[in-house]
């Protein structure tokens, strides 16, 4: 008794377990239902922000290494494109993808078919390249400072186990759940900007005490490019190398599940006073693109106003070999600053709070993933069930984080050109797809957009020709996602994808003339659409089995492929119609033999019979018929309809029959 009970509570813990990580799966990757916590938009800004205001610890000093004194004008294009181009571009994205999709989803839209999810894979290559190596990336840096700073103990000197704990503990506030991550996210971005906010201040008044800082720098620029022209134009040849100053809007486009929608419901839009009012999920999709676009400008005004501000502060007051390797503010140009003006123990809340948000910035990226990749993957057929729900998901991010880590050792300059490629990757798309989309508008609106497609054009070629590692470490992760999402859409091929079948009432008499007959025998005969005619059909088909028109009344069954590229039909509407004294049942699907399985299954249901449904052989090398079902919805479509029902219906005497010959 003592070991029955005993496997009895190891099989309850298990099965607690598995319902623990299972919490919140979503059908079929609903967008409507995300099953995630909301919060008000300036909350997850913080969360996107703990990226985006983290490369302030950064950008100053790569922007004065890239461009020297010119570092305010270049770092004024990057405001520049990011006010005037990235702000109105990612609100269109987000109009166009209420639930987090992003620009993808605008494309898969232009790019139906086999083709368009090829690209579409790529894309997600691109951005797991993005939001990975921003984990990485990330808790590596947030590592180097603690590492690098005096205080640190020896026991913690060594950079991959630091950033495997970063990254761990990281994956604990997210098994967690959002709120606990959100909740952090505020915390953290509220003492950096403080922090930086002090030493924006004291720096201007250092540069008010002293004017000839400026002055001196003004004679410098001058003399070294002589005009104000030649100083514009060599910025934006350099804007490239301080496009990481942008990152974050993908980011924010991703969670936008996460927006709540305002607390009072919106009145009834429209002039006319008769329109009827919307529903709760229209108004809710409205608030949440209205506070997305509130969240997407106030972190770009933000970011703006302190890069520039820093860019000019970092570039008069600290002297420029201190920006090399191995000087005081390689690296870390403002936390230079904050030592200087704020003495040690500031100094020391600033290293903090910058490791802080440096490790935290792998968050942004892991809600980013944790939105995006359910909305497509599991849709396509391609991952597996459980990559519907949140916490396994987390667990297998967190496993390829940690791959990359010890991979790349913890690297930050090894991992920087993959991050700016996936940056600039997504970028290009979200311009490819909102062009498209404003194509047919005003030409001041086409001229705009397209003028932000070609600027992201030559800023990806750049990066890819100058750092073509970046581009090497996104191939990989592309051909792991296109490998495993083949892998995935093989073993799954035989699931029953459709959700709902749903008879027209000339297919439902069919059905009750069916059911009168004295057999009650419901039989389906299989017919290709186009192929021979009904009565040769059914005189084969009755010679073959020994058949009498008494034994057995055939309805015929159409099934016409629509895109085999989709894994999922939500509905099977299924018509009938009278052909020359023949019944035919007629319906689209992207899968023949799942179809035929699902009206099998669905004529079982809901007449308490065992249908019957007949098929010929089809000639042919078997193999490419299984190639041909995986990727183009047809095949040898009777073993295939077999196996679905096998998968299905465990029972055999509750299985509807297929007869082959």
């Amino acid at each position: 008794m003592s070991t029955i009970t005993v496997e009895k509570r190891a099989d309850t813990q298990t099965n607690r377990m598995r319902r623990w990580l299972l919490q919140g799966v979503r059908t079929n990757a609903n967008p409507k239902h995300s099953g995630h916590d909301k919060a008000p938009w300036w909350q997850v800004m913080c969360l996107t922000g703990v990226d985006y205001f983290s490369t302030l610890g950064y950008q100053p000093g790569i922007a004065f290494l890239a461009a020297g004194i010119l570092s305010p004008l270049a770092t004024g294009i990057v405001v520049l494109v990011t006010l005037f181009g990235l702000v109105p571009l990612y609100g269109r994205v987000a109009k166009a993808s209420p639930f987090g999709q992003g620009s993808i989803a605008m494309l898969e839209k232009l790019l139906p078919g086999w083709l368009g999810k090829a690209f579409i894979l790529m894309l997600l290559g691109f951005a797991a390249t993005d939001f990975i190596i921003t984990i990485t990336l990330s808790a590596a840096d947030a590592t180097a400072h603690i590492v690098e700073n005096p205080l640190c103990p020896s026991f913690m000197q060594d950079r991959i186990v630091v950033t495997a704990a970063l990254i761990l503990a990281l994956c604990l506030i997210f098994l967690k759940g959002f709120k606990e991550a959100i909740g952090l996210a505020v915390l953290i971005v509220g003492v950096y900007l403080a922090a930086n906010g002090l030493v924006a201040v004291w720096s201007i008044q250092e540069i008010i005490k002293a004017p000839q800082l400026l002055t001196n720098w003004h004679n410098a620029l001058f003399n070294e490019f002589h005009s104000i022209p030649r100083m514009i134009g060599v910025s934006l040849l350099l804007f490239p190398k301080l496009a990481l100053g942008m990152s974050g809007f993908e980011t924010g486009v991703a969670v936008m599940p996460l927006v709540k929608g305002d607390d009072k419901k919106p009145a009834a839009s429209g002039k006319n006073k008769n329109e009827a009012p919307k529903a709760a999920d229209d108004q809710e999709i409205e608030c949440r693109i209205k506070n997305t676009g509130r969240l997407l400008t106030t972190a770009a005004v933000i970011m703006a106003v302190l890069l520039l501000i820093s860019s000019v502060i970092t570039t008069v007051l600290i002297p420029p070999e201190l920006f090399k390797e191995g000087g005081a503010a390689n690296g870390r140009a403002l936390a230079y600053l904050a030592h200087k003006f704020g003495g040690e123990g500031f100094g020391t809340i600033y290293d903090l709070s910058t490791i802080a948000i440096l490790w935290f910035a792998g968050a942004s990226a892991m809600a980013g993933l944790l939105n995006l990749v359910p909305r497509y993957l599991p849709r396509y057929g391609m991952a597996p069930s459980w990559s519907q729900a949140l916490r396994p998901l987390v667990l297998f991010f967190t496993f390829v984080s940690l791959t990359v880590t010890v991979l790349f050792k913890a690297n930050v300059d090894a991992q920087a050109g993959a991050y700016a490629t996936g940056v600039l990757v997504l970028f290009t798309s979200a311009s490819l797809a909102v062009v498209l989309s404003a194509w047919k508008e005003s030409k001041l609106k086409r001229t705009h957009f397209l003028s932000i497609l070609i600027i992201f054009i030559y800023t990806t070629i750049a990066n890819m020709y100058e750092r073509p590692e970046g581009l090497q470490i996104a191939s990989f992760f592309i051909a792991t996602i296109l490998c495993t999402s083949l892998v995935s859409r093989a073993m799954r091929s035989l699931e029953l994808r459709i959700l709902e079948v749903n008879f027209d009432e000339v297919a439902c008499g069919f059905v009750e003339e069916a059911l009168a007959m004295p057999n009650r025998q419901i039989n389906l005969l299989a017919h290709r659409p186009g192929g021979t005619h009904y009565e040769t059909k059914e005189l084969e088909t009755r010679r073959i089995h020994k058949l009498t028109d008494e034994e057995a009344s055939f309805i015929f069954l159409e099934v016409s492929l629509s895109d085999p590229s989709e894994f999922f039909d939500n509905c099977l509407r299924v018509e009938g119609h009278l052909i020359n004294g023949h019944k035919v049942l007629r319906c689209h699907s992207a899968a023949i033999p799942n179809a035929i399985a699902a009206i099998l299954l669905h004529l079982r249901d809901e007449t308490k019979t065992i249908p019957h449904a007949y098929f010929g052989w089809t000639e042919g090398n078997p193999l490419s018929y299984v190639f041909r079902y995986i990727f183009l919805g047809e095949g040898e479509t009777a073993p295939v309809t077999r196996e679905i029902l096998r998968e299905v219906v465990k029972e055999p005497h509750s299985r509807p029959v297929v007869i082959v010959g």
